[in-house]
């Protein structure tokens, strides 16, 4: 937590010396420069520090995260409140933060708001030179190796204590797949990884396969070692010696390249099988990989780890075993056999919700059995936990909570805000990965990369909590990414505890719906069904950040305060913005719904902070057709720091100003632009916003100076979608394509099927989407050499009947949908050769498709190929 909130100091330093705004600032650009010199200093000590855990090193962690903290509110608050006294003193709305600051103050005014400035940064800055000193103290006298660890974990405690009546259920097909891989005819050493998250079984599968008597049979020798994060070497030598009955008392005596040339050589020529359990590095596998003997004789390595890159790592026998959550028979069971005579002694309704509430995770369901069982004669204590079962879980058992601990403590400095963040989110929420990238940007938790944006950075972050098995995927995209994922309640429940001990976010839910008195709250995430806040209008005028999922405060415009505010998130859609916050001068992340005929649209270049800005319309306008007279303001051009535009009405982008051509901005931020209304690609407006990659068009009517030929300047564009009102007949005939483009979407247009083959030629399109007769016409029949790339193909209403296709016009193929599409006879029969097609999806397609997709999947199955997966809903 220290990191991350060093790391959003330092880009608003960094930021305050590249656009020259220290002059705002009580103290010399000398004086910045030292203190973002003081600040790199305690990021390297923390970096460094990242894998040892003692308590001199948590009360450093804590100073540090607390005068960083200290040090950005002040100068926060100072630039805003220079904003607004210098916007009062010339009488005019001019937004002034900080990515915009004019050197327009007065000297009496520059004099007269220092004085309360002055004090806050003195004392951060004696506080940092302090830490400074007890930083070096602990380098020079201590040193970092000799610090006293923190209590961890013995070996093996990361299986669960379960209840003595509780059976092993919902592993048969587990343990007959490694008992396969375990005993097949390769006689090679070979390693098979078991990964997954903490609690999930790896461990007692690992067990059960250890024990089973044909394992036993097979095998002259078996060894077991738990490793778990603090290993040591020799214990690992002397665990595997101990296991084989070789070890003697002396051998701690004696150093590791001596008992490792033990074990080899009672290893050597002999056929056996070693778990290491609970792995946590990969240099654990580069140091024991030299223990075990290759004699060709069909010995094998099982190791269990959460961490997937540990596990692909040693895995020398593909694919790597990942376990899966229990299905709800598995799971009830599991939960009944802690009772007696393995039946529910309760209501089978509460007992089913509870087990639901697990989410398929055999800890929870064997912490929560063995915890109410307890009490078996009490309904509503049972009621009790079904609906808070979480926190109940975590805070009466001791040991869950060290197992899920350990994956947390392993997390690098980087992550750790990114993941604690995810607690924001209500329970079983489906995270959109678009929203929580840029989410994580606006709340400064990324550090950036050179070369890279801060996007593929967040995309990064997300997959390596994902390899970490604390972050679970949901669905993923047309082009293969990460679309939504989520997390355990049970993990949920951790970031939420560790959010609140660090005071990086409070929750408000209908448990916990008060904040403490004299708090302050940094970001603040209001849960559904949460009715009140107590005191919400004074404590909340500090907050940074408000992520409203009930609704009922964002329309309260008073309980904002407009300088504080960088980040609102209001999810619900019924729920309109109220158009005062028009006035959040230091708002960078804007998300809600908004009555677009109402809504001050064109004053948003008052926010000149702004990042991101998604606006949709109500449940009321979507039954209702939209207004397109909405305008952005010409000042958007001067908006440097928009990355991503996502208004869900068509609007018209002004041209720039003509008298701007002489020192123009350029927005080198901006990645997403939709949707605008009869966009015009003109070159001076294309290169205004060089970076975009996602653009969003609409249009009403045909004109040939919309200039799509234009489109090619755009050579970072990777996703385009085109909406017309009206028939395009010679659209394609006008338009170029940018070679970058992966994903195209065209909705209406009634365009001849002729014209395919220039979108068939692009060479990167890997996502083709037709909607709504895009294209017109009874027959297509593509070309070959065209689609290279295509993995992702939809149609949907589309009046094609005769579609005359083979493997060779979609050779990349993986992904057919169809949707609606009535007049379509059949799927072309060779689509299903196809090497690559992994699913058709038909929706409300007549019979003769269905047919024939069955067809393709049966002559597949017939070649062994049993991947290929149909999908029919609806006729």
């Amino acid at each position: 937590m220290a990191y991350a909130a060093l790391l959003s100091l330092t880009q608003i330093l960094e930021q305050t010396l590249e656009h020259d705004y220290q002059y705002l600032l009580p103290v010399k650009k000398q004086q910045i420069e030292s203190l973002l010199k003081k600040v790199n200093i305690l990021r390297e000590f923390l970096k460094d520090s990242t894998s040892r855990s003692s308590n001199t090193i948590e009360h450093l962690e804590r100073r540090i995260r607390d005068a960083a903290r200290k040090a950005e509110a002040a100068i926060e608050s100072h630039i805003t409140h220079s904003s607004f006294s210098e916007s009062a003193s010339h009488e005019k709305k001019s937004c002034f933060c900080l990515n915009i600051l004019k050197k327009t103050c007065c000297s009496k005014f520059y004099k007269s708001s220092f004085t309360t400035f002055d004090p806050d940064i003195e004392k951060v800055m004696k506080e940092l030179d302090s830490i400074k000193q007890e930083v070096k103290m602990v380098e020079d006298e201590i040193g970092l190796e000799n610090l006293e660890p923190m209590t961890s974990l013995p070996a093996g405690s990361s299986k669960p204590t379960a209840s003595g009546k509780s059976k092993i259920v919902g592993l048969d097909d587990d343990l007959m797949e490694i008992k396969t891989r375990l005993t097949r005819e390769s006689q090679n050493l070979e390693t098979i990884s078991i990964v997954g998250m903490g609690g999930i079984g790896k461990s007692t599968l690992a067990k059960l396969v250890y024990d089973d008597l044909f394992i036993m049979n097979h095998f002259y020798i078996r060894v077991w070692v738990t490793v778990s994060q603090e290993y040591s070497m020799q214990k690992i030598l002397l665990d595997l010696l101990d296991c084989m009955k070789t070890r003697t008392d002396n051998m701690r005596e004696v150093s590791n390249d001596q008992l490792a040339d033990t074990l080899y050589k009672y290893l050597k020529g002999r056929r056996y099988l070693v778990v290491l359990d609970d792995v946590w590095d990969t240099r654990v596998w580069d140091d024991v990989n030299r223990l075990f003997p290759n004699d060709k004789n069909g010995s094998r390595v099982i190791l269990t780890t959460r961490l997937e890159n540990v596990a692909i790592y040693a895995n020398s026998c593909p694919p790597l075993h990942r376990m899966n959550f229990l299905n709800e028979f598995d799971s009830w069971k599991l939960f009944c056999d802690v009772f007696e005579n393995g039946c529910c002694p309760l209501g089978l309704s509460v007992g089913k919700e509870i087990v639901q509430n697990c989410q398929g995770l055999p800890l929870a369901v064997v912490v929560i059995a063995g915890l109410i069982s307890k009490d078996t004669r009490r309904e509503t204590f049972w009621s009790y936990v079904a609906k808070n079962l979480s926190s109940v879980i975590t805070s009466n058992d001791e040991q869950c909570s060290k197992i899920l601990y350990l994956s947390y403590n392993n997390l690098p400095h980087h992550l750790i805000e990114c993941f604690l963040y995810m607690g924001v989110f209500p329970e079983d929420f489906i995270i959109p990965v678009s929203i929580l990238v840029k989410l994580w940007i606006a709340e400064g938790l990324l550090k950036s990369v050179r070369f890279k944006n801060l996007e593929d950075v967040a995309e990064e972050y997300l997959l390596d909590l994902v390899k970490r098995n604390l972050v679970l995927v949901g669905k993923r995209n047309s082009k293969g990414k990460i679309k939504t994922c989520k997390i355990h309640d049970l993990v949920r429940d951790l970031c939420i505890n560790e959010a609140k001990k660090e005071k990086f976010f409070h929750v408000a839910n209908k448990i916990d719906n008060g904040i403490p008195q004299g708090t302050n709250i940094h970001r603040l995430s209001i849960q559904p069904r949460t009715r009140n806040l107590h005191n919400a209008e004074r404590q909340l005028t500090a907050s940074r950040s408000i992520l409203d999922f009930c609704g009922h405060f964002a329309n309260r415009a008073k309980i904002f305060n407009r300088g504080a505010l960088k980040v609102l998130h209001v999810d619900p859609r019924d729920v309109k913005l109220p158009n005062e916050i028009i006035e959040l001068v230091n708002l960078e992340y804007l998300n809600g719904t908004c009555d677009f005929k109402t809504w001050p649209l064109e004053s948003i270049h008052k926010l000149q902070n702004l990042e991101t800005l998604i606006l949709r319309r109500s449940y009321v306008e979507l039954s209702s057709s939209f207004d397109l007279g909405h305008d952005l303001p010409p000042e958007i051009w001067k908006m440097s720091q928009l990355r991503h535009v996502s208004l869900e009405v068509p609007v018209n982008l002004p041209e720039p100003l003509i008298a701007e051509t002489e020192g123009e901005t350029v927005l080198e931020n901006l990645r997403t632009l939709s949707t605008i209304y009869n966009f015009k690609c003109a070159v001076e407006v294309l290169r205004r916003i060089p970076n975009v990659k996602k653009l969003g068009i609409s249009y009403d009517h045909e004109e040939d100076h919309w200039c799509f030929y234009n489109l090619v300047h755009l050579c970072k564009l990777e996703t385009l979608k085109f909406f017309f009102s009206s028939s395009r007949q010679s659209f394609l005939q006008n338009i170029i394509f940018p070679p970058s483009l992966r994903k195209l979407t065209l909705i209406n247009g009634k365009l001849p099927w002729n014209d395919m083959t220039i979108i068939g030629s692009l060479p990167n399109l890997q996502v083709l989407k037709l909607k709504m007769f895009a294209f017109t016409g009874r027959e297509w029949e593509p070309n070959e050499g065209e689609f290279l790339l295509l993995k992702f193909l939809l149609l949907e209403i589309i009046n094609l009947e005769h579609w005359r296709a083979d493997s060779i016009h979609f050779p990349s193929l993986e992904h057919l949908v169809i949707f609606d599409c009535h007049l379509l006879q059949e799927i072309p029969s060779g689509i299903g050769a196809i090497p690559t097609l992994q699913s058709i999806e038909l929706y409300y397609c007549n019979d003769s498709v269905v047919t024939s997709a069955k067809q393709i999947q049966e002559e597949q199955l017939d070649w062994g190929n049993d991947d290929l997966r149909v999908l029919i809903v609806g006729k």
